[in-house]
């Protein structure tokens, strides 16, 4: 009889290191095969083997277990993830709460909230889930993208008529129908492609460049388009919120400054990185 709790901790221990691969072989026997008796479960039936060797080779090869399993926790809640958007990050739960805060503490439980470059949709969909009478809308220039944000919102929303999800080009798109907004929030690309050479293994073969990388070598060219929209399309008072990559947060806070932003703020992320920006119009 196979043990997949040891065996996967001795095949992924080598790429992991030990701890990672305990927490991958839980996931896996948890999601995957519906236990949490990790230590005795066994494989009896010829389909959970066979689906056990697939999840096991495609981890050896270095395949996100989020994409394996095909969703990815967040916020409490289950996302669909697939090759096509970014696997939602810890760094991000903390992104929505800084904004369910802000809006609690606005009084405005029935903000018009637009979210820029949804990927799966976790930021907005999280929000109108704990906040259930904002109204939001969503940019996303990936179809393939925008269709997993739109099945996430009929998944965990029960029903996506209940947002406002559009296919446009922050970059280059005319946004003048688009209404006034409350929140504009945004996690966008923002690593020059010379930096790949520097990026994990995993990352480049596996999530999308789309959502990863700009073009040319302006790591805020996405921020100075939002930046722009949120002239056009924000509610005097209203709140402009990004996440950011630490190293270039500084400048960030600086073009919101310079942009005519007041209120703005620099926040760290629970590793003690600077991560989050926000500013009021």
């Amino acid at each position: 009889m196979i043990l997949p709790f040891d065996d996967l901790i001795t095949a992924l221990t080598p790429r992991y290191g030990d701890v990672e691969a305990r927490s991958i072989a839980r996931i896996v026997l948890e999601d995957a095969f519906g236990t949490k008796q990790y230590t005795t479960f066994q494989l009896k039936e010829t389909m959970e083997i066979s689906e056990y060797d697939r999840i096991k080779t495609a981890l050896i090869n270095g395949v996100p277990l989020q994409y394996i399993l095909g969703a990815a926790d967040f916020f409490g809640l289950k996302f669909k993830v697939t090759p096509a958007v970014l696997i939602p990050r810890q760094e991000t739960e903390e992104l929505v709460d800084l904004i369910i805060q802000y809006l609690k503490k606005q009084e405005n439980s029935s903000a018009r909230v637009l979210d820029i470059g949804l990927g799966s949709g976790c930021i907005g969909i999280t929000l109108k889930r704990k906040l259930p009478n904002i109204e939001l809308y969503g940019i996303e220039k990936s179809s393939a993208a925008l269709a997993v944000a739109k099945e996430n919102a009929s998944q965990i929303l029960g029903n996506s008529s209940l947002v406002h999800f559009t296919q446009a080009d922050i970059l280059t798109d005319d946004f003048n129908d688009l209404p006034m907004f409350d929140v504009i929030v945004s996690n966008p690309p923002y690593i020059p492609r010379h930096e790949m050479a520097v990026m994990p293994a995993h990352v480049l073969e596996h999530e999308p460049e789309l959502a990863l990388f700009v073009e040319g070598d302006d790591p805020l060219l996405f921020y100075r388009a939002i930046v722009h929209l949120a002239h056009q399309n924000l509610k005097t008072g209203g709140a402009l919120f990004f996440e950011c990559n630490e190293f270039n947060a500084p400048e960030v806070v600086m073009l919101l400054k310079e942009n005519g932003m007041t209120n703005v703020v620099l926040q760290k992320d629970i590793g003690g990185a600077d991560r989050m920006v926000m500013g009021r119009r």
